[in-house]
């Protein structure tokens, strides 16, 4: 970035002096000078010096608990014969302490040798007095080595690391240091937009680095983490405070900070940290377990919106539930598309985040009580909660939408919605994984309603309104009597494995 001219900063400070000239000018006409105060509001003052040695008092019972972290990855062989350079987008240490160690412009290999050993640093903090330390787990992931340096100046390396990138946290064990300062972590549930935090750590490896500011924001959502709501504040999150623990005035610690909102690579005015409370249950499962056991009911929900609720003739806050798979505790439970869950084990939903986090830490076995709008009248289910499979994310990731470059012999244009829809051949309803019939959509107008309700090519409708859809005639017949004035229920498979309900209005 170039830097502003001399001149600049004349023209600048000219205008400066012309504004105090003439604000000097205004004080003597309007003798302020003489109303100015001999010293400072002794009451005001001493509100500020209670808050500072608030602050002060708080950073130091955390102080001590606080680490610093420095994660070494060794030079490893490149495969790649010749010279090669990784264009940008494609940085293999995206989301670890060494990404901002290469460019956006992408970095050279040659053929022979060795990719350069990388390191980075991070922060962390004790949370048992015989060794056991709480930091991220972007802060040690992919790390050959790792070097904990505590409070007082002393390294020891780390070992037994156990991880969770689903929260993003991780937990990392030293022997040999005695008897350490451990930090308590408090309830982040009792906090509050408004309540002063501070955040320590070691940003720009500036080792014991305290800022202060307040909760800005809660139940913030990461899309790169998504088992976690974040807490959101504006006290200074920079590089290398990843780990680190935010504080609240008690000097416990009720936040794990973890990311910052940023155009510029560092801090601009938002932070994220993942709060004390999962942080607690996400390390018990690592200590005990070595790795996070969750629960899970094997659906696939999406926030319920306005026009779905009114379409599915229900009322109030929920979860909508677009999917259920086969074979998982909610099958066998009774859980059917378009039931719009309202609680969870006594406790009200409102989004989806909501009932994952319910859901995922009730104990495993568990039998639990959920009430659930139908057609607009209220269900209780009882599931049986299971662990979730490890291969959970292969089982229910949708695939893609194969290529269907041609309808087939047999289409319906139904100009209310602004589509055009065919029959499913055998070739494209096993692509698809469709049993149940439906028809698929070859054509789209893009000004027409549809569209804009984000269907697209390739979609399969299966339902409209609460009739099913099997074939084009069955799809003509519940076509009849809707209109989009009075919004149009669809239910639709938006790829293999992903199924939505969408209103056309």
């Amino acid at each position: 970035m170039s830097k502003p001219s001399f001149r600049g900063y004349r023209v600048i400070a000219a205008l400066a002096l012309v504004a105090a000239v003439g604000l000097g000018v205004a004080i003597e006409r309007s003798g302020a000078t003489n109303n100015a105060p001999k010293e400072v509001n002794p009451v005001t003052l001493r509100h500020a010096e209670q808050l500072s040695a608030a602050f002060h008092d708080a950073a130091a019972v955390a102080l001590p608990s606080v680490v610093t972290i420095r994660s070494k990855a060794k030079a490893q062989p490149v495969a790649n014969k010749g010279r090669n350079r990784m264009p940008q987008g494609e940085n293999p240490f995206k989301g670890t302490p060494f990404e901002d160690f290469f460019g956006k412009e992408g970095f050279e290999f040659h053929g022979g040798q060795n990719a350069p050993p990388r390191q980075g640093t991070g922060s962390g903090v004790i949370i048992d007095s015989a060794g056991l330390v709480l930091t991220n787990n972007h802060v040690v992931e992919g790390a050959d080595e790792v070097v904990v340096m505590l409070a007082d100046g002393r390294e020891f390396k780390g070992d037994d690391i156990k991880t969770d990138p689903e929260t993003d946290l991780a937990i990392i064990r030293i022997r040999g240091a005695g008897n350490l300062p451990a930090a308590k972590l408090g309830d982040s549930e009792q906090l509050r937009i408004g309540d002063w935090v501070i955040a320590i750590g070691s940003p720009f490896e500036l080792d014991q680095t305290v800022s202060a500011g307040i909760i800005s924001g809660q139940g913030r959502e990461l899309s790169s983490i998504r088992r976690a709501k974040f807490l959101q504040t504006d006290a200074a999150i920079n590089p290398g405070n990843s780990g680190g623990p935010l504080v609240n005035l008690k000097g416990e610690v009720v936040g794990i900070n973890t990311a910052i909102a940023t155009n510029s690579g560092s801090f601009n005015g938002i932070g994220f940290a993942v709060p004390s409370n999962l942080a607690k249950w996400v390390t018990g499962h690592l200590i005990a377990k070595g790795s996070v056991q969750r629960a899970y009911l094997g659906v696939g929900i999406s926030p319920l919106t306005g026009d779905l609720a009114e379409k599915l003739n229900t009322e109030g806050e929920g979860v909508l539930i677009n999917q259920v798979h086969p074979g998982t505790p909610a099958a066998e439970a009774g859980f059917k598309p378009g039931d719009v869950v309202i609680s969870f084990a006594g406790t009200k939903v409102s989004d989806p985040r909501d009932l994952q986090e319910l859901v995922e830490r009730v104990p495993i076995e568990s039998k639990q009580s959920v009430e659930v709008m139908r057609a607009g009248k209220p269900v209780t289910l009882t599931v049986t909660a299971k662990a979730l499979p490890a291969d959970v994310e292969q089982t229910f990731t949708p695939g893609s939408t194969p290529d269907r470059a041609s309808a087939e012999p047999g289409t319906f244009k139904a100009e209310e919605l602004g589509v055009t829809v065919s029959n499913l051949t055998d070739e494209q309803a096993s692509a698809m994984k469709v049993s149940a019939g439906g028809v698929m959509i070859t054509e789209v107008d893009p000004s027409g309603p549809a569209y804009e309700a984000g269907l697209r090519r390739g979609m399969v409708i299966l339902t409209v309104g609460q009739a099913e859809v099997k074939d084009l005639d069955s799809f003509k017949t519940a076509m009849e009597g809707q209109s989009v004035k009075d919004k149009v229920l669809l239910y639709v498979q938006v790829r293999p494995g992903q199924n939505a309900f969408v209103v056309v209005k």
